[in-house]
């Protein structure tokens, strides 16, 4: 690839940014939803973002296949292996149409099953973060200035943590708890709900320490998320401890944890 990694983060997020200020004015107009096969819901800015992102990655560069949320329900999906984009248009569209605010824009771009780069847009806010090396992390607050961002070492005794704001599962993330935080010493001090992958960049501008997921998601869901966190030099693991993975057969993730330094 010509583009060196922090020119390339640079143009992905002018085209997460373009995807965001369409998806902005059918939010703020309405628009349709429908139910895919799956029985989740799909809208006209999911298929509306994907549409401006697509063809823009695909001039930057040419010979990296994208998998997107909307074109893989549409089929066919694209071989990979080795490199290729991942690309959640609109991501949290539960969010979106509840009018919850906190939907975002995910491109990640994964080497060898790794998320080496991504950015996360949040229409609403004007916000994007951004990851593309380790010590690479970086957040850009609308009307600001870009500033590095760093996941925060936890203090033990008060823990921050996140919970999904739309897929939440109280007694497995009960049994969570107690097993890998309080029989340990640890303790959660305050808790917090979010939707979307802005969890994932909460936790890489050391504002929050834990995410466990305890329940399905697709790896256009995490991948640039991911990428950010890691960036910020935190963690996201399987329930098993092995890093979370990108790349498998049907682009479902295991049951994960994204947590600090």
């Amino acid at each position: 690839m010509s583009l060196a990694c922090r020119e390339l983060a640079a143009a992905v997020t002018r085209s997460a940014e373009r995807a965001g200020r369409r998806i902005l004015e059918l939010y703020e107009s309405g628009c349709s939803v429908e139910r895919k096969p799956d029985a989740s819901p799909v809208t006209e800015a999911d298929r509306a973002a994907e549409a401006i992102i697509l063809p823009e990655l695909a001039a930057l560069a040419p010979d990296i296949p994208i998998v997107a949320e909307e074109s893989v329900a549409a089929g066919p999906v694209p071989a990979v292996e080795g490199r290729f984009w991942l690309v959640d248009a609109l991501d949290g569209t539960k969010e979106f149409i509840a009018r919850a605010g906190e939907f975002t824009v995910n491109i990640a771009l994964i080497e060898a099953g790794r998320p080496v780069l991504g950015i996360v847009h949040i229409p609403l806010w004007g916000d994007t973060y951004a990851g593309w090396a380790p010590g690479q992390a970086v957040r850009q607050r609308q009307g600001e200035s870009e500033k590095p961002i760093a996941a925060r070492a936890p203090d033990p005794q008060a823990l921050i943590l996140l919970a999904s704001r739309s897929h939440g599962n109280e007694p497995r993330l009960a049994a969570f708890l107690d097993e890998r935080v309080t029989r340990r010493g640890g303790r959660i001090a305050e808790r917090r709900t979010a939707g979307s992958s802005l969890k994932f960049c909460l936790i890489a501008a050391g504002e929050a320490d834990l995410y466990p997921r305890l329940g399905p998601t697709m790896e256009w869901d995490t991948a640039a998320g991911q990428a950010v966190l890691e960036a910020a030099g935190g963690h996201v693991e399987t329930l098993d401890g092995a890093p979370l993975r990108y790349g498998k057969p049907d682009f479902r993730n295991p049951e994960f944890v994204a947590r600090g330094r």
